[in-house]
């Protein structure tokens, strides 16, 4: 036996030995526990929610008997069974070894190209992780030497060992049977080939699964003392014949459909909650709550509600002076705001006078005015300077950014916007970019200086807001500037 096919059969013979020992993982994985009131554990499976008749609040109950949901798959996945036939079609790409022999002897040997090929194949399963398959495929190819047409064929079975699990059933596979080519250069000739290969089962469905493999035949080579080696790889469709599906065990008796199982409820002809089955008093008022109109609130018989809140402020009558406004405790009230000015009364340190919503301490209702030394930058702020064309602030504009600096950290309650502005000289799209960059460089600089970052926007306007005439050089040099705005 050569080199390759040796290691192919000892790599197959490993592979082999792991696959049995997940057949006999996955005929025992599907054990499960069951619950009783005694303690014992259950499966998950069997944790069904309460029916919709069951009362309002009423907790998951043990079970005594596994349960299987009623909308879920009855096992995850779907792993292989035995005793099963599997159908199949697939389609890929061979790759013909340059050394072949397919040639009829009197013909000179020339290799084949890489071919697309078709297939089908039939499976039987008689064991979850064994079976045995056989197939048919053709392929189109051609002479590379002189591009006449050629045709590729196989007829193979072979022995397939798989994993059985749920979600992804890898395999390995081998077997004989016979590869082919039939082209006017080389003329017609088969030999027997050994094949092996690997590969995973993906289930779509019950019954449909996608299938990958990676395959090496070997054959012949041309001076008949070795092996060729030509690889495959197949994609294709597999369809489960006879696929079982196991039926649930019938749920246990439950004669008043509160969840609780018969064996188990202590009131077993009404409706109950934890822990032994019967009517609740979530509120403990002395009202059930199948005659409490409110369950979670306590008040007297016969409806068990507490005196009415009619405005659902939360301060039920008597205690509500104000029973038809949303208030707050004690009184059930609102909170007033006597001058108008949005800020309610509680908050208001002037309650009869509103505030100046003019941006300075616009929060603590009361009237004020901007200080001067805050209106000192508003508007157009002269001896901000950056070098042309460029965002970059100049040193001689230390002096009038540290005062605006120094002011906005004096009176922390002011919000400023810095707009950029520039003439219409030039791209209009340059300056725009130009004019939200100068004010991002200004708001910066005074970030750099102790002002919080959130107290200041920008904004680039570039040339649309003029306020000088663009035809004259005094008036570009006006319109390239910077302004302050006090934001409210």
């Amino acid at each position: 036996m050569s080199k390759p096919l040796t290691s192919w059969v000892v790599w197959g013979f490993s592979l082999s030995v792991a696959g049995s020992a997940f057949a006999q993982t996955a005929d025992t994985s599907g054990s499960a526990s069951v619950s009783s009131k005694d303690g014992a554990t259950s499966d998950a499976s069997a944790s069904a929610a309460a029916p919709s008749d069951a009362p309002a609040g009423a907790a998951a109950p043990p079970k005594s008997e596994a349960e299987p949901a009623p909308f879920e798959p009855y096992e995850p996945g779907f792993p292989p069974e035995g005793n099963v036939l599997e159908l199949g079609i697939f389609g890929g790409a061979i790759f013909p070894n340059s050394d072949h022999n397919l040639r009829y002897e009197a013909y000179a040997q020339k290799p084949y190209a890489t071919g697309a090929e078709l297939g089908a194949r039939l499976g039987y399963y008689p064991l979850s992780f064994l079976g045995l398959e056989g197939e048919a495929m053709a392929a189109a190819s051609k002479v590379k030497d002189t591009e006449t047409s050629a045709a590729l064929y196989a007829l193979r079975g072979h022995l397939v060992l798989q994993a059985p699990l749920a979600y992804v059933t890898p395999f390995i596979l081998g077997g004989f049977g016979t590869l082919g080519a039939i082209s006017r250069t080389m003329a017609n000739d088969a030999d027997p080939a050994w094949h092996f290969g690997i590969g995973a089962k993906v289930p779509m469905t019950h019954g449909l699964a996608f299938r990958l493999d990676l395959r090496d035949t070997l054959t012949s080579n041309q001076t008949k003392d070795g092996q060729a080696q030509t690889f495959e790889i197949l994609v294709g469709l597999s369809s489960t014949i006879e696929r079982s599906r196991k039926q649930p065990p019938p749920p246990p008796p439950d004669a008043d459909h509160d969840g609780y199982i018969d064996s188990e409820d202590q009131c077993p002809a009404e409706q109950g909650v934890a822990p032994n089955g019967c009517p609740a008093d979530t509120d403990t008022d002395g009202v059930l709550d199948k005659d409490d109109f409110c369950p979670r609130e306590a008040g007297p018989a016969p409806k068990g509600c507490p005196d009415p809140d009619l405005d659902k402020d939360g301060v039920p009558l008597p205690c509500d002076l104000c029973p038809k406004e949303v208030g707050v405790k004690p009184d059930g009230c609102p909170i007033r705001d006597k001058d108008g000015d949005g800020i309610f009364d509680d908050k208001d340190k002037c309650v009869d006078k509103p505030e100046t919503k003019n941006g300075f301490e616009d929060e603590d209702g009361c009237p004020d005015t901007v200080p001067d030394a805050v209106k000192k930058f508003s508007g157009v702020i002269e001896g901000i300077y950056f070098d042309k064309n460029k965002a970059t602030v100049t040193a001689r504009s230390k002096t009038v950014l540290g005062n605006a600096a120094k002011v906005l950290n004096n009176y922390p309650s002011i919000n400023l916007e810095i707009s950029g502005h520039t003439s219409s000289e030039g791209d209009p799209a340059v300056n725009q970019r130009l004019s939200q960059e100068r004010a991002d460089a200004v708001k910066q600089w005074l970030v750099d200086n102790g002002v919080g970052p959130e107290r200041l926007k920008t904004r680039g306007a570039g040339a649309e807001e003029p306020i000088a005439d663009n035809k004259k050089a005094a008036g570009r040099e006006k319109n390239r500037r910077i302004e302050f705005k006090v934001l409210q």
